[in-house]
């Protein structure tokens, strides 16, 4: 592959022509699951963050504002203006929503296993898989999806968690990379500062997306673009984007890696 030199291969925009052909793509993908599944309501976890409020939009341009549910669930470390931008979000698209907050449940399981408490990744999944269970419980309640709010660049390099924000029955947004992820919030009418904002998630205090991976999201994207999903070489990679080819690699390991978190659980060859 080849990248003539007035293309700026960190640029994984879309074309201005473009946009409404995802767009709808997305939401028709959105109604059509919906659809299949004979459910009635979507079930979104709303984080203030760029990634659910694009599929919260996206969800009620597809369904509707009656068939979109939002579930705002703070934890212990959560920030409060996080937690405030979930709540404009759908007070702005005009959905229902719940606040639940989480630390009652985390303190259960922490409880049980005390040892684990100091251990702030373990802590921090639990975290995102008490927000699964409760937002399956409203999923089964009123016969709707969990609609998931991963993009492709988290979920190529397992920036989730498996069985927490990973557990969900769809993701509209699963496609796009991180920066068309913002791409499209604009194009849809998300307000800069949530489009602009720190990515993170939530999980401990202080904790950032980019400071956790290690590589700031535009970067990130173009690595995958061009080496994980394109066909160019680490080498190539690293001298086309200037960057260290121990980088490229690193990313590439974390694809590998996090394969296990992309597909149903493994079992062995038939046995006979």
């Amino acid at each position: 592959m080849t990248v003539p030199d007035t293309i700026d291969p960190f640029d994984l925009r879309f074309a201005p022509d473009e946009l409404d052909p995802v767009v709808g793509s997305i939401t028709d993908f959105i109604s059509d699951t919906m659809s299949e599944a004979g459910a009635e309501r979507a079930i979104i976890g709303l984080s203030g963050g760029i990634d659910s409020t694009t599929t919260a939009h996206l969800a009620v341009d597809a369904l509707g504002v009656d068939a979109v549910h939002g579930l705002v669930l703070p934890g212990q470390v959560s920030r409060a203006d996080n937690m405030s931008d979930a709540e404009r979000v759908a007070l702005d698209l005009g959905i229902e929503y719940d606040v639940i907050g989480i630390q009652p449940f985390v303190r259960q399981f922490v409880d049980a296993i005390p040892e684990a408490e100091s251990d702030h990744i373990a802590v921090g999944n639990t975290r995102a898989r008490v927000r699964a269970v409760l937002a399956y419980l409203v999923a089964n309640h009123e016969n709707g999806l969990v609609v998931g709010t991963g993009n492709r660049t988290e979920s190529l390099v397992g920036y989730f968690t498996k069985y927490g924000d990973g557990a969900v029955d769809c993701h509209p947004i699963g496609r796009l990379y991180k920066q068309q992820v913002r791409q499209v919030a604009r194009h849809r009418g998300v307000i800069e500062e949530l489009v602009t904002k720190t990515p993170t998630a939530g999980l401990w205090a202080g904790q950032t997306d980019e400071d956790e991976l290690g590589i700031d999201y535009d970067t990130l994207d173009a690595i995958l673009a061009v080496h994980v999903d394109g066909e160019l070489s680490p080498g190539a990679t690293a001298r086309l984007l200037d960057v260290e080819r121990d980088v490229v690699e690193r990313v590439a390991e974390m694809v590998v890696r996090s394969e296990h978190k992309r597909n149903p659980p493994s079992q062995p060859e038939p046995l006979f």
